[in-house]
């Protein structure tokens, strides 16, 4: 493919990039892109209030703008969904974006197709993990997964404790498992202090989506 000023690899060879991508890389086994001081982190981001998927894509954007290879899984909202992050995301490129969920899954009509799309989702994320596709992974609301017992918790506290070469992994949704909490490096607890849905104020663009 020939490389233009749109493509993810033409964007991520700037000289402003710390280590730029090229045609050889090899991703997160290029040490190079790092600081010696660098470790590989598991991030929990969970709660109740509003703004743990927020903070993550915060941290998804400062490890493209370093030119890390960057990866993000949906397990509950659904491709149909047009969130303004992924869109974000298109823009910007070099930024993988998948959704396996089918909306609000808690609301389905059929369970058992949310069920096998969530372990469908976790599976395609053991494979990129285990090829060490991405250096920044956001696998966000997977919480939910996980708490509804469609994916094994000790299946990904495993899959994250034993993932080779360099792989930042964060993590959102509510109700963390406390297994995910004792695996984590990072976890930040965010709080709902107040939410305009409670004075009936609906969910809208640009703030929820």
């Amino acid at each position: 493919m020939t490389e233009t000023a749109d493509t993810p690899l033409h964007r991520h060879s700037a000289d402003d990039i710390d280590v730029p991508h090229r045609p050889d890389d090899r991703g997160s086994a290029e040490p190079k892109r790092r600081k010696r001081r660098d470790r590989p982190l598991v991030a929990v981001i969970t709660g109740h209030g509003k703004g743990k998927s927020t903070s993550a894509f915060g941290m998804l954007l400062r490890s493209w703008a370093r030119g890390y290879r960057c990866g993000v899984f949906q397990f509950v909202k659904s491709g149909k969904w047009k969130v303004g992050e992924a869109k974000a995301a298109a823009a910007l490129g070099g930024i993988d974006w998948e959704k396996m969920g089918d909306g609000w899954s808690w609301l389905s009509r059929d369970l058992e197709e949310s069920a096998d799309r969530a372990r469908e989702g976790w599976a395609e994320v053991k494979r990129a993990i285990a090829s060490e596709r991405y250096e920044f992974l956001l696998l966000d609301e997977i919480t939910y997964p996980i708490k509804w017992g469609w994916i094994e918790i000790d299946d990904v506290v495993a899959t994250l404790r034993e993932r080779p070469g360099f792989q930042h992994v964060v993590i959102t949704g509510r109700d963390a498992a406390p297994e995910l909490l004792e695996l984590a490096d990072l976890v930040s607890e965010v709080v709902k202090v107040k939410h305009p849905m409670d004075e009936g104020i609906r969910a809208q663009q640009g703030i929820e989506w």
